[in-house]
């Protein structure tokens, strides 16, 4: 994957480099050695701070995707859902890669309906001293993070279709869904 870096994070590199060397030049120019190195180790420090988060700013920038036509269907034979739709690359660079979350949450949780033992998952201590509690863990959300496209040109989109696993005792589901390009 050649295409996380653009011509704005090698400017960045660029620049932060050459004001690193212009410190440590003028760090060389003090004579006590326990100043010089302190010197350079904070301007090292701060030069990189800087570089990162102004490559995490021109991320945000740079790389930007979009989601249409998501439809879901569920199939009750094989207990799995299916995702499909389209991504697309609406910024003016080439997206390395194209990552989707899904979460897919019980709908008591979302409302405030719960009852008091599903957030409770039994521990080791009571299997080991009382045989444990005979009723299984359930999960009440489902959380799951898929590439959906690599090397994503300017203007261009992509099908996915993605597969997961869906309880069977969800009643009532939220779907939420979270686009990451990097």
């Amino acid at each position: 994957m050649t295409t996380y870096l653009t011509i704005w994070h090698y400017t960045v590199i660029i620049l932060t480099t050459v004001i690193f060397f212009v410190l440590v030049y003028i760090a060389f120019k003090e004579e006590r050695s326990s100043v010089r190195n302190a010197m350079i180790f904070s301007s090292l420090l701060v030069m990189t701070l800087v570089s990162g988060f102004l490559i995490l700013a021109l991320d945000k920038y740079t790389k930007k995707v979009t989601l249409a036509g998501l439809k879901n269907h569920r199939q009750l034979s094989t207990e799995r859902i299916t995702y499909t739709g389209y991504v697309k690359n609406t910024g003016d660079y080439t997206v390395g890669t194209v990552k989707i979350e899904f979460k897919i949450v019980n709908k008591g949780h979302v409302t405030g309906n719960v009852k008091g033992g599903s957030f409770f998952r039994p521990s080791g201590m009571s299997d080991f001293f009382g045989g444990g509690d005979k009723k299984a863990y359930r999960p009440q959300k489902i959380e799951e993070t898929v590439i959906v496209a690599e090397d994503l040109a300017p203007g261009k989109s992509k099908y996915f279709n993605v597969r997961f696993d869906y309880p069977p005792y969800f009643k009532q589901v939220s779907h939420f869904q979270r686009v990451f390009a990097h």
